[in-house]
Formats: structure tokens, C-alpha cells, sequence
């Protein structure tokens, strides 16, 4: 995205989150075309037919005007909190797909399992349970290294380049490097241990 149009979010989101009605429609578009490039990106490691593209656009978008007394600082902050609320869709359908499965019983994950937190695992092929483990460390992460979890976070369930997470969280390529390596290391052992510990 160029400088102008992320300059233009920017204002129109600081504008909405001010109480300017009139901005919200001329946002809509900007913001829909963001969560859909964040989407696709998702989408395209997952099966067809699991979870349409439009639908968790759709999710998204009416997640984030719910939040209408957000006071957005920036394009980075909309980044931040889109990578968010994409990973609690993706969750709460784990979660949906779960509970249909074997009278409500989630599968456990088994030890054989091998993560591979470089994408996210699709909903069609049988591992929402994965997703639910990797949500769970997160949370668990989130108390020891918040940042961690936000590069985690737009990674696997935002899309977002190395690149472009140094962008939106302002920090070094280095840093963001760092931060990736040290949470997949940290992520692969907790859910190994929750893995022994349920089987």
C-alpha cells in the first residue's frame, strides 16, 4: 500500500474513532479491501470449501465496526487489531467445527503432530484442534512477551510479511526475526507438553 492511501486510513480511521459518522462510509471500501489481501492470504494455504474468504471478510468487518470506541492511532493500530479479530474467527470456528465432531468432543492432538506455525492450519483437513492449541499457548505467551504474541499473531493469522509486521508494529526486521523464531521455538514446546499431558 502506498504512502498516501495508508495516510488516508489512518485519518479517516482517527476520524471515525472521533465520532465522524460521514468518514465510516468512506473507510468502508479501504478497510474492506485490507481485510480481504489479510484473508486471502489466509485462505490460500487452506482447503477449498473450509472457510470462505467472503465470509471471514465479512466476520471481520462487522467485528471491528463493533468496535467503534476504539480510538485508532493508525493504519499499524487497524493492522494490529485486524490480526486479532482474524485470529478469533478462525478460533471460534475451530471451535464450532469442534463441538459438531463426536458429540462435542474435540480430537486431541497427538504427539506425532508436527507444527508448522508458518501458516495457519486450514479448518477442512481435521486439525481444528491444532488451532485451538496454538491459541491456548498464545494466551499463555501473552503473559510472559505481549509482542511476541502480536508477530505471532500477524504472521499466521493476519498474513502480514516480516516486513510489514516491522511496519505496523515499528520496530526493526531484526527485531521482528527474533521475536518470530523465539515464539515458534517457545509455541512447539508448550503445545508438546499439552500434547503429553492429554495423551
Amino acid at each position: 500500500m502506498n504512502i498516501a492511501a495508508s495516510q488516508e486510513i489512518t485519518g479517516l480511521l482517527k476520524a471515525w474513532g472521533s465520532g465522524q459518522p460521514s468518514a465510516l462510509d468512506r473507510l468502508i471500501p479501504l478497510v474492506y479491501r485490507e481485510l480481504k489481501r489479510m484473508a486471502q492470504r489466509h485462505m490460500r494455504r487452506s482447503d477449498p470449501g473450509t472457510i470462505q474468504t467472503t465470509a471471514v471478510v465479512h466476520e471481520a468487518y462487522l467485528r471491528l465496526v463493533d468496535l467503534g470506541s476504539v480510538e485508532w492511532q493508525d493504519r499499524a493500530h487497524f493492522y494490529a487489531v485486524s490480526a486479532r479479530v482474524m485470529r478469533g474467527i478462525l478460533v471460534d470456528a475451530a471451535r464450532a467445527r469442534g463441538a459438531q465432531k463426536r458429540g462435542g468432543l474435540f480430537r486431541r492432538v497427538h504427539s506425532s503432530t508436527n507444527f508448522d506455525l508458518d501458516q495457519v492450519p486450514n479448518l477442512g483437513s481435521g486439525r481444528t484442534a491444532e488451532i485451538l492449541a496454538i491459541n491456548d499457548a498464545l494466551d499463555r505467551l501473552a503473559k510472559m512477551d505481549p509482542r511476541q504474541v502480536q508477530v505471532v499473531e500477524m504472521r499466521v493469522f493476519g498474513g502480514l510479511s516480516v516486513e510489514e509486521t516491522a511496519e505496523v508494529l515499528q520496530i526493526s526486521l531484526q527485531s521482528v526475526m527474533r521475536d518470530w523464531k523465539l515464539a515458534k521455538v517457545w509455541l512447539r514446546r508448550e503445545i508438546r507438553k499439552g500434547k503429553g499431558a492429554d495423551g
